[in-house]
């Protein structure tokens, strides 16, 4: 699976369990540390922690590697790194304070409802 495929899918998962504002962003061009950045938002600490549980095991079966996670649930922000794909999940507050969109806005986002 390509990492595109990779983002595509943990988008496909954040989607089915109801994340919020699901965003891909391209920053293939842009960053020596990833391809794609997968953004989602949940309405509380606990959903921000079920969405990371599910990316993890909706890729597991896609033969995709965790690397790594940071954060937890507790903060309002959970990353899982896999490579190319890093997955950040955040409450609203969270995703407000970071504005990882803006600051990867020169990347080619792509809107959930494209995914």
């Amino acid at each position: 699976m390509d990492s595109k495929q990779l983002a595509l899918g943990a988008a496909g998962v954040l989607r089915q369990k109801k994340g919020i504002d699901i965003v891909i962003l391209d920053i293939a061009e842009k960053s020596s540390f990833a391809d794609f950045l997968v953004i989602v938002s949940g309405n509380s600490v606990r959903q921000v922690g079920g969405l990371a549980d599910d990316v993890e095991t909706g890729l597991a079966g896609a033969d995709a590697a965790l690397r790594h996670i940071e954060g937890k649930p507790e903060s309002g922000w959970v990353l899982l790194d896999y490579g190319d794909v890093i997955v950040n999940v955040f409450t609203k507050e969270q995703r407000d304070l970071y504005r990882i969109e803006q600051i990867w806005g020169d990347g080619n986002r792509i809107e959930a409802e494209e995914v």
